[in-house]
């Protein structure tokens, strides 16, 4: 149990969480420390400014002005007690301040929101309150901003870490899904042979020609299905095919396994509507989404393909009156596993959805489903 908990995921997160936050905490601590330090030099340039108006001496003058050229980088505002800008400012746009009356005034709601004034007394009798207002450095700008920037790197990598674990998941998952298939068709194509040979020795032995016909299909739908098998997983030849004689053809190979309650058409707007596909892999494709419409309807109903052809695109759409997809199950339905059969293996639309967008650079999709009133598959090829 603590192996699971405990895995190298866990403590390179763990290690990952103490480093950011570690640099967040001791960002704060320097930034709080050089605020502390530039309120410190704030003060002092304060202090020089009443020293230099209390007195005409020149080593105090030249204190004062040693104190300013110090002071590169705080930005200053003097003003009145109400606020007002009394001209005095270090560090500030000389150009801004003569061209707009009110640059003043806007810097000093800005440091106002940052920091609390300076407050100097420099007579009694009046009482004269002048008030320094002052901004952050660039230091303190970049200190702050810091950490921000530092958990968007953070958030950045471990997204680019994500991604490229997922692809490399999903790369893994299509490896071993081609295995899977080209093995299939490996372990198939003995039997497959042996089984041709066969047919033809019942044909020799005066065997009823119904009979090994019957079987003759069936031994030709097991090469079907071991030539769509071989085919996954490497580059298939696309060829300039008739959809609607495709569509039709597997159409009418359902209508034989169908009851007689289910009623299966295909309309289409012009019967010579080509498109670039793989006949047994798109034949494959059409079979799912009918067998699948044939669940769903649960031996009664029917199926409707309409086939439009566009300038740009041929598009199918599949809509059967079965018992429909939930909203909660629609983001679901071409995961691999998922399935509402009792004895499914959730492979079907998956490998279905694979074929039209690897492999014909189209799209497979859930055009509209409502329960209990039926669902509508919809596939794009590009033409």
């Amino acid at each position: 149990m603590f192996s699971n908990l405990f895995n190298w995921r866990l403590v390179l997160a763990t290690i990952a969480i103490i480093i950011a936050s570690g640099t967040i905490f001791y960002s704060q601590y320097i930034a709080r420390k050089i605020a502390e330090e530039e309120r410190h030099k704030v003060n002092v340039w304060v202090e020089s400014l009443k020293a230099r108006a209390a007195t005409t001496e020149d080593a105090t003058l030249n204190l004062t002005n040693l104190i300013t050229s110090e002071n590169t980088d705080i930005p200053i505002v003097g003003t009145d007690e109400n606020d007002n800008p009394l001209g005095e400012s270090l560090n500030l746009d000389t150009n801004l301040i003569k061209k707009d009356s009110n640059y003043l005034r806007r810097k000093v709601q800005e440091f106002k929101s940052l920091h609390d004034p300076i407050l100097v007394k420099f007579s009694d009798d009046p009482v004269l309150i002048n008030k320094y207002y002052y901004g952050d450095s660039k230091l303190q700008r970049e200190v702050r901003y810091y950490p921000i920037v530092q958990l968007i790197i953070i958030g950045l990598f471990i997204l680019i870490t994500l991604l490229a674990v997922s692809a490399r998941n999903k790369s893994t998952q299509n490896q071993v899904w081609a295995g899977l298939a080209k093995e299939a068709a490996h372990q198939l194509g003995t039997p497959i042979t042996s089984l041709e040979g066969w047919v033809e020795v019942l044909r020799s032995e005066s065997v009823p020609e119904k009979i090994v016909s019957e079987i003759g299909k069936d031994v030709e739908r097991l090469k079907l299905v071991s030539d769509r098998f071989g085919k996954i997983g490497s580059t298939p030849q696309l060829e300039e095919g008739n959809i609607v004689a495709q569509v039709e053809n597997m159409a009418g190979y359902m209508r034989k396994r169908a009851t007689h309650k289910v009623a299966i058409e295909v309309k289409n707007d012009d019967p010579e509507t080509t498109a670039l596909i793989n006949p047994p892999l798109f034949d494959w494709v059409i079979e799912n989404l009918l067998k699948n419409a044939l669940d769903a309807m649960e031996g009664k109903g029917r199926i409707d393909i309409f086939i439009h052809n566009e300038a740009t695109r041929v598009v199918i759409d599949i809509t059967d009156t079965g018992k429909g997809i939930s909203k909660k199950n629609l983001p679901l339905v071409f995961k691999p596993g998922f399935s509402t059969k009792k004895r499914g293996w959730g492979l079907g639309l998956s490998l279905s959805r694979r074929i039209i967008s690897q492999y014909h650079k189209g799209e497979l999709f859930v055009k509209n489903s409502e329960p209990g009133k039926g669902t509508t598959f919809r596939i794009e090829l590009k033409k």
